[in-house]
């Protein structure tokens, strides 16, 4: 779940460390990366402590400490290493919310409604782009009134960027594949192929702005080449 500059950043810190014992300067890894300024590797390193890859040890300079790699490269080393996601903070209207219960009674097979499975695919934080997500985490069932034509898939969400939306911490967020959208839709949008962001979608004259539903986090204004729809928000499910 990590974007491929992240993933170049975390191995290249990593197999320094096991090579010398000591992290990269700022002017090696933006080296390394073929990046034009060290304010992309400072935002580099921002998303990967904030996912949990990597730790920043106070009062000490260049102190960078990898705490875990992707699973397809060490699962070994993430085993043993209690790990809590940040995720998507989300935002969603009240409307076409799913509540399930955690656990439920079996329907007679004669009872039981057709349902469409869906990918889960997982918890991201804000600044992972969709197009980095390699694998799904689960399949939840949902149905088909809710959903109707087109591809979907589904994010867990944690945070309150958009509590007075109607999305609450927990919740699982519904989205339909598509790079267009509407004024006052709910999207997610990849800025400058880095942060991804689930927010509605306005038109400021020739700007895209991407407004939260909470006083406390500002409208984001953007030049309309900076942003691309990854899809909009069609349901959401929410469980006890």
């Amino acid at each position: 779940m990590l974007t491929r500059k992240q993933h170049e950043l975390l191995l290249f810190i990593h197999e320094r460390l096991k090579e010398s014992g000591i992290p990269p300067s700022f002017d090696e890894m933006k080296e390394a990366l073929n990046l034009a300024s060290k304010s992309g590797i400072h935002r580099l390193i921002t998303a990967l402590e904030e996912r949990g890859f990597i730790r920043r040890l106070p009062n000490r300079a260049r102190a960078l400490e990898v705490v875990r790699l992707p699973d397809s490269i060490a699962p070994g080393l993430n085993s043993q290493k209690k790990f809590s996601p940040s995720v998507i903070e989300g935002d969603l209207g009240k409307k076409n919310v799913t509540e399930l219960p955690k656990k439920a009674a079996p329907a007679a097979e004669s009872d039981a409604p057709a349902g469409i499975s869906v990918p889960v695919m997982g918890r991201i934080a804000a600044g992972v782009p969709i197009s980095a997500i390699q694998s799904q985490t689960h399949m939840i069932t949902l149905p088909p009134e809710m959903l109707g034509s087109g591809e979907h898939y589904a994010l867990e969400v944690k945070g309150d960027s958009m509590i007075e939306a109607g999305i609450l911490d927990g919740d699982t967020v519904i989205i339909r594949r598509g790079d267009t959208a509407n004024a006052g839709e709910i999207v997610v949008a990849l800025v400058d192929d880095e942060e991804a962001t689930l927010k509605r979608f306005r038109r400021k004259g020739a700007s895209v702005a991407l407004e939260a539903a909470n006083p406390a986090y500002e409208t984001r204004i953007f030049g309309p080449d900076r942003v691309r729809v990854q899809g909009k928000l069609v349901g959401l499910v929410r469980r006890y």
